[in-house]
């Protein structure tokens, strides 16, 4: 299984500089299927998973942004009470550290979908195969 690519971008956090971003996307037919935006006063970090990450990469570097991309894992995760601890739990029990994580808008037929950056993606993958963890290939996240 391939980890799905993640876009993180440094922004200034100043009038018009988050379309600014979002036009260059936009314009150049990238659809993102999931952001998140964690901001401070005079900055924020951008995460988005997007169907074409190297070209969104290559694109908002070409515009002098500081940009990378970065593996994250994407858990389709039970849609009621308690399926999200479920499966952080077993992240927990593997000793994996969980850095951030974030919903996406759509489902899989396995149900919710959330974004996990965790310290050590191939300890996790290695943690959650065969625990009826249902983690999502990178072409069906990019393909939503």
């Amino acid at each position: 299984m391939k980890f799905i690519k993640q876009i993180s971008i440094f922004v200034e956090n100043k009038h018009g500089r988050l379309a600014e971003i979002l036009g260059i996307i936009g314009k150049n037919g990238i659809d993102i299927s999931a952001l998140s935006i964690a901001d401070t006063t005079d900055f924020g970090i951008l995460r988005m998973i997007v169907n074409d990450p190297q070209k969104a990469y290559e694109l908002l570097k070409d515009e002098g942004l500081a940009v990378k991309i970065t593996d994250v894992i994407a858990l389709a995760v039970k849609d009621s009470p308690g399926g999200l601890f479920g499966e952080v739990e077993k992240l927990k029990n593997a000793n994996v550290n969980i850095e951030y994580m974030y919903a996406f808008i759509g489902k899989s037929d396995e149900g919710a979908m959330v974004i996990v950056r965790v310290d050590n993606p191939e300890e996790a993958m290695k943690a959650l195969k065969g625990t009826g963890v249902h983690l999502v290939e990178a072409e069906d996240v990019y393909r939503l």
